[in-house]
């Protein structure tokens, strides 16, 4: 009879350089791409999406910030709140109605619930299927109440306090 030693995984099969040869790490089992292609993904991802401080910072910025804001939610959602400044438009509305209330040569910011939700991908899908210029504002309306920042309801202005897991607490650029 042949007598077997179990090896646990975590140390299982582990080359001189500690690298491990098996694939049993889920983050390397598929080896991350070459730099010069990850540098063309993530260059390529920052020109569709943009992030909520950023979007935040060029609006309280003096001047214009040189895009429009677009929600695309229901009426209900838009009144339960919004990003000040922006523009209302449902997704089911922006095939007949962008050309009339968008400009074709100024970029739009979409935006929907949160991470959660799609309608800001579908939106912006289907605003560049009309010849706009578009990103997606990344975290959505969620994120953008999370981190601290003003809005508006069909009651008035609102603001919470920054949830600590999304923004700096004291208040300060992430420094991303």
């Amino acid at each position: 009879m042949t007598q077997t030693t179990s090896v646990p995984l975590t140390h299982a099969a582990t080359s001189t350089n500690g690298a491990n040869s098996d694939a049993a790490n889920a983050v390397l089992r598929v080896p991350p791409a070459a730099p010069a292609a990850a540098a063309a993904y993530f260059a390529a991802s920052l020109a569709f999406h943009a992030d909520v401080s950023d979007v935040a910072a060029a609006l309280a910025a003096d001047g214009d910030p040189g895009f429009v804001v677009l929600d695309s939610r229901s009426t209900a959602s838009w009144d339960q709140g919004h990003v000040p400044g922006a523009v209302h438009l449902p997704t089911a509305l922006i095939p007949t109605q962008a050309e009339q209330i968008l400009d074709k040569s100024v970029p739009v910011v979409t935006y929907c619930w949160g991470p959660g939700c799609n309608g800001a991908t579908r939106a912006a899908l289907a605003l560049a299927q009309l010849g706009f210029q578009v990103k997606e504002m990344l975290g959505g309306f969620e994120y953008w109440a999370r981190e601290g920042f003003a809005y508006e309801t069909w009651e008035g202005p609102e603001r919470r306090a920054a949830d600590p897991l999304t923004a700096p607490a004291d208040g300060a650029d992430c420094g991303c």
